[in-house]
């Protein structure tokens, strides 16, 4: 088997373990704050768009579609692994990675906060990893398909910008025209949006006025929080893709609570049959051990009476099978 086979295959499996057990981790401990999962972490973000079911697949497609701008008719989540060219060199996993429609390829990422690493690079390091991930012996250059690093962002990026979002692609420096159009970079700066979400609770804006990529953005940045509630409300209630995704979070939530509850009422079950056992097995040993007590007495009392007879100590000892020395003290 070639290494990068197996390590491929190792790696797979503890991430796929990794992430259940983070997954539970974050349904745990929200319910118990009586908060909703919040899509900001990046676990529940993959939660969403990646669970092995209809309705997140159609929010996956619908997401794709608002940021790209144009429909997507089918997507397909492939491995979240891009493959060092060396075993020294840094293994990148992303968030979520799908091709679509004709072999176009996407990276979607939820980063939570602001990194003291450099996103800018780390944007384009990835889209430049997912065009080489599609070089193969004897393919021409042009049979390369169109590749999408969009980023949303929980932290301002570019601050001297309101811009939502930032498109970035290779264009010439000083006359600006476009060397390739199959690369496009997108940052989504989620914090942007707090305007919008005044607007509406204000009365001045309805969700007509959002873009569709403005819905999810305002979806994703404020599910969890209270003040924001009518709005996730509207947005669940009219927009079929941000329906889909709250489908999605809410059975997470809901089975994963299911399970935990079955599990506690299998643990409490077991606490008292183990209480119970135990407390069997005190009493006994108590019984035991008053038993032994009586018996002890029972026998010096028996010696006691056979050496005021004059018996010898020898048939004494060997009678009540006590020891020569308790028999002397007698």
């Amino acid at each position: 088997m070639h290494i990068f086979t197996l390590y491929k295959g190792m790696r797979t499996f503890f991430n796929r373990f990794r992430f259940t057990r983070e997954l539970k981790r974050l349904i745990r401990e929200n319910p118990e704050q009586d908060k909703p999962l919040s899509v900001l972490n990046d676990i529940a973000f993959k939660a969403m768009l990646s669970s092995d079911n209809a309705d997140s697949r159609k929010a996956l497609r619908s997401l794709l579609s608002a940021c790209i701008r144009r429909e997507v008719a089918n997507v397909k989540i492939v491995n979240n692994e891009l493959l060092p060219a060396h075993l020294a060199a840094k293994l990148m996993r992303l968030d979520i990675r799908v091709t679509f429609n004709d072999g176009e390829v996407a990276d979607l990422e939820m980063q939570i906060g602001q990194s003291d690493d450099d996103l800018k690079m780390r944007a384009a390091v990835y889209a430049a990893m997912l065009i080489a991930g599609q070089t193969r012996r004897g393919r021409q250059y042009k049979e390369t398909k169109r590749v999408y690093q969009i980023f949303f962002l929980n932290c301002v990026l570019f601050k001297n910008s309101d811009k939502l979002p930032r498109r970035y692609g290779y264009r010439e420096e000083t006359e600006g025209d476009l060397l390739t159009n199959g690369v496009e970079i997108m940052f989504y700066e989620l914090p942007k949006l707090e305007q919008r979400l005044q607007e509406y609770l204000t009365g001045k804006a309805e969700t007509k006025d959002l873009r569709d990529d403005e819905k999810w953005c305002i979806f994703m940045k404020y599910r969890h929080e209270e003040q924001a509630k009518p709005l996730i409300t509207e947005l669940c209630r009219k927009e079929e893709g941000i329906m889909q995704a709250e489908k999605v979070l809410k059975r997470e939530s809901r089975s994963f609570l299911k399970y935990m509850r079955e599990i506690d009422a299998i643990k409490n079950e077991m606490e008292r049959y183990y209480m119970k056992k135990n407390a069997r097995a005190e009493g006994l040993a108590e019984g035991l051990a008053e038993g032994k007590a009586e018996g002890h007495a029972e026998k010096l009392e028996i010696a006691r009476k056979m050496k005021t007879k004059g018996l010898p100590l020898a048939e004494i000892v060997d009678i009540t099978g006590l020891s020569t020395e308790a028999v002397e003290h007698l």
